[in-house]
């Protein structure tokens, strides 16, 4: 009885390397020393045909005439399908063309394009193929998978590369009189619970951490929605974790936290803080709140500030998007946020090889929706806009007096 663990261990080792014809002498060749039963024998270890193994015996000893670089003599094996079907590649480039997406006749325009699809449409057309030849056709001809790229912006503002051309200027003047400037935005907000959350961890095999099947948010955990302020010049991250709306109240005192904890100690002899900021959201450039509440921000602290707004559709260019946001979703990337401690034990516990540090705090805190500001309290603000865009570029002044809650 021959050792067929034996034999598939062998084969296995240098299968890899051995095209067709050099699959079939190798099997002839074991067939061979085995002697009686080795054809069996190989057949049941490497599945393999009995007809291939014994093949691959005769020309082990009677080399057949091979032209150079052939494994098989000329006109052996089964015709190409491009050969057996006519404008097969031509039929096959009218279901895959970007172009054809704009055709509501295309039998594929509403369906997604698999191997699957794409043979099942072209045997509904007559030709015969599977969706392995269909596959090989698609990368000899230079196809790929390939997802969605998001490049194409929208309208753009035609001041927009003056707006960056503009904020970096200020930032610099900043810096040189070694003054504070920060980028600050609201960060995405994730359910807190044994969710799924994208991304992968390393784990043993076959154990993945079970988590819920449906998305409903926890009575009691609710959302967690973390507000960061980037100090662009330290590397230097905050991030107040807040339990409820996300309003410019909220938005100013995840700095007033970040000046508390981290601004003042470091800029000690600040009289100016630079903030960068989009243009919508809780601090966005038309929303009253945001100004009152940075007047009695600059009230409390004695601080000019310097607020500067990105251009409409240009979010993804803040940089605390890819200082700071980007490394905090990297890190966390597979694992279930499960309670607000554990997002904070997250957020603060991100590095990069750059030396990003990021602190972390959890403000319980309420913060209500919809509050109005009036004229009378918009009246009040010590607001400057700049010559360029000031409805984009502004400083807000501190008060002597202590304002009116």
């Amino acid at each position: 009885m021959h050792d067929v663990r034996r034999i598939r261990a062998k084969y296995r080792a240098v299968r890899s390397t051995l095209n067709e014809r050099g699959r079939r002498l190798w099997a002839g060749a074991e067939a061979f020393s085995l002697g009686y039963g080795g054809i069996t024998a190989v057949q049941v270890a490497t599945g393999l045909s009995r007809p291939t193994i014994h093949k691959g015996l005769l020309e082990g000893q009677r080399p057949p005439k091979l032209a150079a670089g052939r494994i098989r003599r000329l006109g052996a094996g089964r015709p190409r399908a491009e050969s057996r079907v006519a404008g097969l590649r031509k039929r096959l480039t009218a279901l895959v063309d970007p172009v054809s997406r704009g055709d509501p006749e295309s039998p594929l325009r509403w369906s997604a394009k698999s191997t699957r699809r794409l043979a099942g449409e072209l045997q509904r057309q007559g030709c015969s193929v599977g969706r392995t030849v269909v596959g090989d056709i698609l990368r000899a001809m230079g196809y790929s998978l390939q997802g969605n790229r998001k490049t194409k912006e929208g309208s753009q503002h035609p001041d927009r590369n003056a707006q960056f051309e503009y904020i970096n200027d200020c930032v610099v003047a900043q810096w040189k009189r070694r003054e504070p400037a920060i980028s600050v935005d609201t960060k995405k907000k994730e359910l807190v619970g044994d969710f799924k959350n994208g991304g992968r961890e390393w784990r043993p095999k076959g154990r993945p951490q079970e988590v819920r099947v449906h998305d409903f948010k926890i009575e009691g955990l609710g959302k967690a929605c973390p507000y960061g302020v980037y100090d662009l010049a330290a590397n230097v991250g905050w991030v107040s974790v807040g339990i409820d709306h996300d309003t410019a109240a909220f938005a100013v005192a995840s700095i007033q936290r970040w000046w508390n904890r981290l601004g003042r100690r470091r800029y000690p002899k600040a009289r100016s803080l630079l903030i960068t900021a989009d243009s919508g959201g809780s601090n966005g450039t038309r929303v009253r709140l945001w100004k009152w509440e940075l007047q009695k921000f600059a009230n409390r602290n004695g601080l000019t500030l310097r607020v500067h707004h990105l251009p409409p559709g240009t979010s993804k260019w803040n940089k605390i998007e890819h200082r700071l946001f980007s490394f905090i979703s990297q890190n966390w990337r597979g694992k279930p946020l499960e309670s607000h401690a554990a997002i904070v034990q997250l957020i603060a516990a991100t590095k990069t090889a750059t030396g990003l540090k990021v602190y972390c705090e959890l403000d319980r805190h309420t913060y209500p929706p919809a509050v109005q500001v009036t004229d009378a309290q918009m009246a009040q603000i010590r607001l400057a806009r700049d010559i360029f865009h000031g409805d984009w570029n502004y400083q807000i002044r501190s008060r002597s007096k202590k304002m009116e809650s």
